[in-house]
């Protein structure tokens, strides 16, 4: 394997080599990946309280609008496998750069989009530059940090990010929107992006898989469009479009047909894309897996937690931000206490503990209802937080750490995908269940004095119900509000069980997780304060080079060659301590 030596690596290697203060680096290129993740999670919501301008602004159909919303959502997931294995091929650093540029220019003619369909197109050009960021981020942090307890710890901070820039993203976008114009809520962007690039280009490490063979492009294309067709039809069956819509059906089907073949295709070739043999392993795949289940909770929960909030319970946007912060500040809790969480209990038990966890606080808020409960609500949303938070981090740690190094890319993005068509199936599959049993109680002339025409109106959504209500007015509309409401908190109830058994199952399914926390050689915690280790520049392995090109490195007998190149200080190291065991 060839690696890309340039004099800004050559400075990055140097910097703390063979120094106490040497692994002050890799600490601060964590920092760079955070502010880099952090910027895509804000942008996958900030736009959310920003569509009442827009609208107001741009005068979108129905049609565009949800495009404009879901443009930046659906593209960003399809495009997560390509680039995340062209990452591994051209170089993790190199795709990260050119996505900092993209996300930038699309935030600039987002902002000032004149028209929908200029808006639109921008906003696919930002999932363009997520696609790239995303992955990027969680595969040069599995390189730059080789020994397993310090991982722990960055994925800790990795996904406490996440969840604080996705939980932030409304605030940030309402204080924008209230104090300039919905265009700021992209504007923003640009001058974080004119900052870290420049930072980013000089201090991260440039990094690649395997480059045998040539990069199958008809795979990944294959996986782009088998994602955004799987995500589409999710996404409209979350909508409420029936199964049998041929606009939901038809995504849906090419979407399986598509990525089953690219299965097929994977298993056939020499040099795959991926290699899916990963997923016969237990620890990946039922990584990946919990990932799955974690995000269906999470996202088909908050949405209908806003929902009762606001409707049933009447508070403000503002008040529903604040009831939801515990939630936030909770999963940062999980994150930044993850690492010693994990080495203490272990994988299995620290997911499956997680989603038992997260059950509890689900059936806790099957308590909740016509009335406000604060102290039980933010119980409830703490234990909530942590036990996902804690679920996602063991899950997020053990499948990077169970992918060969050259799979990074392809690994993260893997892990990436799995976030969306989770959160995806969430609103999809408790939105159906919400729906199924809030329905019943309105429509077919269920409340007296209601024309059915009128119920079955009402049946559509708590929110349509009470325009209905306001329009018939008088004791009708009074009787079709408070039916409305009633049948809403039944709903909750039955979604809140529904998902708890879900999480449930996701316990179970951890169980195939390793009992420990595995950190091969050197032992956990052990990493060495000199050479390219030092400055945060692993020792690669199975080719998988960093700075230099592979060479061969003796090493004692009985242990597993490593391969790699870089300095005398690094191949010393190697022959110490042997292949990273993983």
């Amino acid at each position: 394997m060839s690696g890309t030596t340039t004099a800004g690596a050559r400075l990055r290697a140097t910097v703390g080599g063979g120094t106490p203060g040497g692994g002050v680096n890799r600490w601060a290129v964590l920092v760079v990946l955070c502010v880099s993740l952090l910027l895509v999670a804000l942008d996958a919501t900030v736009l959310h309280v920003a569509v009442p301008a827009v609208s107001e602004d741009l005068r979108p159909s129905g049609v565009q609008l949800l495009w404009i919303v879901d443009a930046y959502p659906l593209v960003c997931a399809a495009l997560l496998i390509l680039f995340g294995t062209l990452g591994d091929r051209i170089g993790r650093r190199r795709v990260l750069l050119i996505g900092y540029g993209i996300f930038g220019l699309a935030s600039v003619a987002a902002a000032f989009a004149g028209s929908p369909g200029v808006l639109i197109a921008a906003r696919a050009l930002l999932g363009v530059g997520g696609a790239m960021i995303m992955p990027a981020t969680l595969s040069i942090l599995r390189t730059v940090f080789p020994d397993r307890r310090e991982r722990a710890m960055a994925i800790g901070i990795w996904t406490a990010v996440a969840a604080v820039g996705a939980a932030t993203g409304p605030v940030l976008g309402g204080f924008l929107v209230e104090h300039f114009w919905w265009g700021s809520v992209f504007l923003i962007n640009v001058p974080l992006m004119v900052l870290i690039l420049p930072v980013a280009r000089f201090l991260l490490p440039e990094s690649k898989g395997r480059c045998d063979g040539p990069w199958d492009v008809v795979g990944a294309l294959m996986a782009a469009v088998g994602v955004l067709g799987a995500v589409l039809g999710v996404k409209r069956l979350g909508a409420g479009a029936s199964m049998l819509d041929v606009k939901t059906f038809g995504p849906l089907l090419l979407g399986a047909a598509l990525l089953f073949l690219f299965v097929r295709r994977q298993k056939r070739r020499k040099h795959p894309l991926i290699d899916v043999t990963m997923f016969a392993r237990p620890t990946f795949s039922t990584s990946v897996g919990c990932i799955v289940l974690a995000m269906l909770a999470l996202v088909g929960l908050e949405l209908i937690a806003v929902q009762y909030l606001q409707l049933v319970l009447g508070l403000s946007p503002l008040e529903t931000g604040l009831r939801l912060l515990p939630l936030t500040f909770a999963a940062m809790a999980a994150g930044a206490t993850g690492s010693y969480t994990l080495r203490r209990v272990g994988p299995r038990r620290m997911v499956a503990c997680g989603f038992v966890l997260t059950a509890g606080a689900v059936l806790l808020l099957v308590m909740m209802g016509h009335h406000d409960r604060p102290v039980l609500l933010t119980t409830a949303f703490v234990l909530l937080g942590f036990g996902l938070q804690s679920t996602l981090f063991g899950s997020y740690e053990s499948m990077l750490s169970e992918a060969p190094p050259e799979q990074a890319g392809g690994a993260a993005a893997v892990g990436e995908t799995a976030y969306q068509l989770g959160a995806g199936m969430g609103i999809a599959l408790l939105g159906s269940v919400m729906n199924a049993a809030y329905a019943p109680g309105l429509s077919s002339g269920a409340v007296d004095g209601v024309p059915e025409a009128a119920g079955s109106a009402a049946a559509n959504s708590l929110g349509q119900a009470y325009q209905v209500a306001a329009q018939l007015g008088g004791p009708a509309g009074e009787a079709l509000r408070t039916a409305a409401r009633h049948s809403f908190v039944h709903g909750l109830h039955v979604t809140l069980v529904v998902s708890a058994a879900l999480l449930l199952l996701g316990a179970v399914a951890a169980l195939r997780l390793p009992r420990v926390m595995d950190c091969g050689a050197p032992p956990c915690g052990e990493a060495a304060e000199t050479g390219a280790a030092g400055a945060g520049i692993p020792a690669p392995r199975d080719g998988a080079g960093v700075d230099g090109p592979a060479v061969p490195a003796a090493v004692p007998a009985g242990r597993s060659p490593a391969r790699g190149g870089g300095s005398g200080r690094a191949t010393a190291l190697r022959r110490n301590v042997g292949a990273e065991r993983n």
